[in-house]
């Protein structure tokens, strides 16, 4: 894929110094910031290399791997859905999506770690006991769980996607039970219960002192004042979004592959940075076509704030895996579910060289000469990095 014109790493070597200068920002951002704009210069230092068919050379420099940066998420990705492709059965397989009101939101944004646990703990509890349900399904499921924060125009907007197995293992483990077709659980019990199990944990990190409050929520210090602001929320319609199911496990790569690893915003969407505004595209999913690209225009300093809002706690695990898919039965469990699976078709599963090859294209492409386009680029000599820089670097020009 050829290098984008404008990427977000120019737009942070040209006016990161002056955003951190205006705003105390929190350790993480300052890495972040920092990460994104040295990836593949100079201060991560690199290599020279030669091409073995027409002697080319470059300099190649190292990338940051920082997951907020969106150079850095390609080889990561495959490398995951490598081992998720080992996991798929040959089932059908549902996508839903959790999600919280604003005034929730506005609260996540202040406690980011407390209540993004509270959503994968209160979401994941609400598809294992309804799904457990006789009623319903009555069965365990498996699923993983992956935490995006933004919207299109990257105002903060927190939820979670579930990759949702069609089916699960009787209480007993001696049979499979199957989603009905085309029809996972009721959205309307699942809004409920999720609406009921997330406040309930909201309310109880707040009596233990998870919760702080500052700026215009300052005031939710007081737990009268909590309980008014979010009464409306007790009463009103959580969105719970079961979207149609996938084709099968090989659509579930092909949505993996766009959702997990991506970042608040690709480089790909950047139009341009001139007269300190920054240009994007965005669709807008209220216009009644969500396929439909438009642009958006914000003032440089706003548009870091918004990104910045994306950053995660330090060390925060945002996909996970429940049911079935835990870590720690996983094995066991699909083995389980492959014996009384015998009877369906197989053949449904993608091979696992497909994604294998992925990885050998991007890695191939990476190093392919960009000269001759027949011998591979060779390292010949290391590039040691370079101290933090007083003013902006050149980017990697290869």
């Amino acid at each position: 894929m050829p290098r984008p014109a404008l990427e977000l790493a120019d737009i942070f070597r040209q006016y990161g110094p002056t955003y951190r200068a205006r705003h105390d920002l929190p350790l993480a951002h300052r890495k972040v910031m920092r990460a994104i704009e040295s990836c593949r210069t100079a201060v991560l230092g690199g290599h020279w290399e030669r091409c073995g068919h027409c002697a080319h050379e470059r300099i190649a420099y190292n990338s940051c791997r920082n997951r907020h940066c969106p150079k850095c998420q390609t080889l990561a990705k495959q490398q995951w859905l490598e081992q998720r492709l080992r996991e798929l059965l040959p089932i059908p397989y549902f996508h839903v999506v959790f999600t919280v009101p604003p005034a929730v939101a506005d609260i996540a944004l202040q406690n980011k770690r407390a209540v993004f646990q509270i959503l994968f703990r209160a979401s994941a509890e609400t598809l294992l006991t309804i799904a457990a349900d006789p009623k319903h399904l009555g069965a365990t499921i498996g699923f993983f769980s992956i935490l995006h924060t933004w919207g299109q125009n990257l105002l903060f907007h927190p939820h979670v996607h579930c990759v949702v197995t069609g089916g699960g293992l009787s209480p007993a483990r001696d049979a499979w039970v199957s989603t009905r077709p085309n029809f996972f659980l009721s959205v309307r019990v699942l809004s409920r219960l999720f609406r009921r199990l997330f406040l309930d944990a909201l309310h109880h990190a707040y009596a233990k002192g998870d919760l702080r409050f500052h700026g215009k929520l300052a005031a939710l210090s007081d737990p009268e004042v909590l309980q008014t602001y979010l009464a409306p929320a007790r009463h009103s319609e959580w969105v719970v979004y079961a979207k149609p199911p996938f084709g099968g496990p090989a659509q579930v790569i092909e949505y993996l592959g766009r959702y997990t690893h991506r970042v608040a915003l690709s480089n790909q969407r950047l139009l341009s940075f001139q007269n300190q505004q920054v240009t994007f595209q965005h669709k807008d999913y209220r216009s009644g076509d969500p396929q439909r690209w438009r642009s958006m225009t914000l003032a440089v300093e706003e548009f870091v704030r918004r990104f910045l809002l994306h950053v995660l706690p330090p060390g925060f695990q945002r996909i996970r895996h429940y049911g079935l898919l835990t870590n720690r039965s996983r094995a066991g469990n699909l083995t389980r579910c492959r014996q009384l699976l015998l009877g369906v078709r197989s053949e449904l599963l993608p091979a696992v060289a497909q994604i294998a090859a992925m990885r050998t294209l991007i890695v191939a492409g990476a190093a392919r000469c960009p000269v001759c386009q027949i011998g591979q680029m060779r390292r010949i000599s290391q590039i040691p990095p370079r101290p933090w820089p007083a003013s902006p670097i050149a980017p990697d020009s290869s």
